[in-house]
């Protein structure tokens, strides 16, 4: 058994979960500063606020996932760990996508909720125009989620 490949591939698998999760923390912690101004003068605006609150939350759970498919693959989850340092490379690059896509997305996701919550006090009719703002943002987390996923699953058969 290689320890250093399996020590490059739980290195990608903490930077997936760890960079996402950071943004997402920061992401809605913003988003829920904004709403909660908001609430407290009118609180039958939480269930409008709350969508905005949650969406940057996504990126740190498409983090998770990659991250517990690298487990998965590498054998530390359920299986005999045996990783190639051409492998332990492999998956921390293949990591990296989410790690950052997921990072920088959830903050500027945050970021674009905030915009929201401002439309949703002035006009809580136009809160749909918000959630699409949000959600433009969000695509480009799932073409990092998409990107690791795939070179993930896909490095086994490298043989490397």
């Amino acid at each position: 058994m290689e320890i250093t490949g399996i020590v490059l591939a739980l290195v990608g698998a903490a930077l997936a979960v760890t960079l996402a999760c950071t943004g997402s923390a920061k992401g809605v912690g913003i988003a829920s500063e904004a709403a909660s101004a908001v609430i407290i003068d009118d609180p039958a605006k939480f269930a409008k606020l709350l969508i905005l609150q949650l969406l940057p939350g996504t990126q740190g759970l498409y983090g998770l996932v990659v991250t517990v498919m690298v487990l998965l693959n590498i054998g530390v989850l359920g299986g005999t760990p045996d990783v190639s340092m051409g492998e332990g490379w492999a998956y921390l690059f293949a990591c990296l996508p989410i790690a950052f896509g997921g990072l920088f997305s959830a903050v500027y996701q945050g970021r674009v909720c905030v915009t929201g919550v401002n439309i949703v006090a002035k006009k809580p009719s136009e809160s749909s125009k918000a959630v699409i703002s949000a959600t433009l943002v969000e695509f480009y987390a799932l073409i990092s989620f998409i990107s690791s996923f795939l070179m993930v699953i896909n490095i086994e058969k490298l043989k490397l």
